[in-house]
């Protein structure tokens, strides 16, 4: 196949069973950095590398017949997909440091520099209604104030954890454990369409690649690999949310995890991780104050350190403002000193919380986070 680039001869490596991102790189070193000269070179001459063993040689040596290098080049294109490798100024730099890095990076939508500020977002399919809300509290926050939320587009945290993201028109980075084509779990179609306009769906996987045990873990180092740090808002003993944060800790990266019932199994999980050293996290100034001087200023959401910045608040929320001037209350003498129906103030508290200008403690007690000249 005369004339191939280095990306066409890393899409058919990445196409290959026994190929992965670890031995490829054995194999880069022994050939100057050319995968062109990865995929020409005869078996005997493969399995001399160090690390590759006769499946792999093999494997390489056949790639005409296992890889359909043709067919998954015409998919890409008829796709409108795009697909980067290591050298691509696209490629999430934070992704490039792992030891193991994917061989290439199927893309539906931008990755922008900005995204260097991620973080993930994670936790089990099977949640509680205070997971839900939680993972959707954090993903609009985190979006809020300028941090791309990446998570893996699961069914219960991971989705609630997009839709927060995309309801406070933030980025949100969406790592599918399948080929890009396909949709898993279904009804998150309509949500991989969004995440794309807003951000990105990427995956490592080659068209077609179903959803299996092997795929998820491989997923889940990427959702730590491009991300400063790892939250885990609710996992059982035995989610696939904790192998995430074991790559985050493997990966040098911070590992929060939200506090839950001891009595509740859904976070058996997370309360295992503080155990072992994970900064316990009960809202999002616990990521930020970790990585605050990553964030230029433009990226944080309004505060009393910058006075010339504007926060629009609605009515309700400004007369909840208002009257939290005079100190912390519970929400029931909110609702009675500010004369707002019991559903509006809890609408506006709400809110208040998602625009960083209102805290609440147990008990349903609320007070001010610093303070607002900044609100109109």
């Amino acid at each position: 196949m005369g004339g191939m680039e280095r990306l066409e001869a890393l899409i058919a490596l990445n196409r290959l069973e026994h190929v992965g991102p670890i031995r490829l790189r054995q194999l880069l070193r022994h050939f100057d950095d050319d995968p062109v000269a990865v995929l020409h070179s005869p078996a005997e001459v493969l399995r001399s590398v160090h690390g590759v063993g006769a499946e792999t040689a093999d494997s390489i040596s056949r790639w005409r017949e296992l890889a359909d290098l043709e067919g998954e080049l015409r998919r890409i294109q008829q796709s409108g997909v795009r697909v980067l490798c290591d050298r691509d100024p696209e490629y999430p730099p934070l992704l490039r440091e792992i030891y193991d890095p994917p061989i290439v990076l199927y893309v539906r939508g931008t990755l922008l520099a900005s995204d260097r500020n991620a973080v993930a977002l994670v936790g089990s399919r099977l949640t509680t209604a205070y997971g839900i809300e939680t993972a959707r509290r954090f993903g609009y926050q985190l979006a809020y104030a300028g941090v791309a939320v990446v998570s893996g587009g699961a069914r219960g945290i991971d989705t609630a954890a997009h839709q927060g993201a995309l309801s406070a028109k933030g980025r949100t980075i969406a790592v599918l454990g399948t080929g890009i084509n396909r949709v898993f779990p279904p009804e998150n179609a309509d949500l991989f369409h969004q995440i794309a306009e807003r951000g990105a769906v990427i995956t490592q996987f080659p068209f077609d690649r179903p959803a299996d045990k092997q795929t998820f873990p491989i997923r889940n180092r990427i959702v730590a690999g491009m991300t400063l740090g790892t939250a885990v808002i609710e996992a059982n003993l035995s989610s696939g949310a904790l192998i995430t944060a074991d790559f985050a800790v493997e990966y040098g990266r911070q590992v929060f995890a939200v506090p839950g019932r001891i009595d509740s199994p859904r976070s058996r999980g997370c309360h295992e991780l503080i155990k072992k050293g994970a900064k316990l996290c009960e809202g999002i100034e616990d990521i930020l104050g970790d990585f605050e001087y990553l964030f230029p200023p433009s990226n944080r959401p309004d505060s009393d350190t910058e006075p010339g910045a504007t926060v629009p608040l609605g009515a309700a929320e400004q007369a909840l403002y208002s009257v939290l001037g005079q100190g912390e209350m519970d929400a029931d003498e909110l609702i009675r000193v500010s004369g707002l129906s019991t559903s509006a103030a809890n609408v506006a508290l709400f809110s208040l919380e998602m625009k960083r200008l209102v805290r609440q403690a147990p008990g349903r007690r609320f007070s001010r986070i610093g303070h607002s000249g900044q609100v109109r």
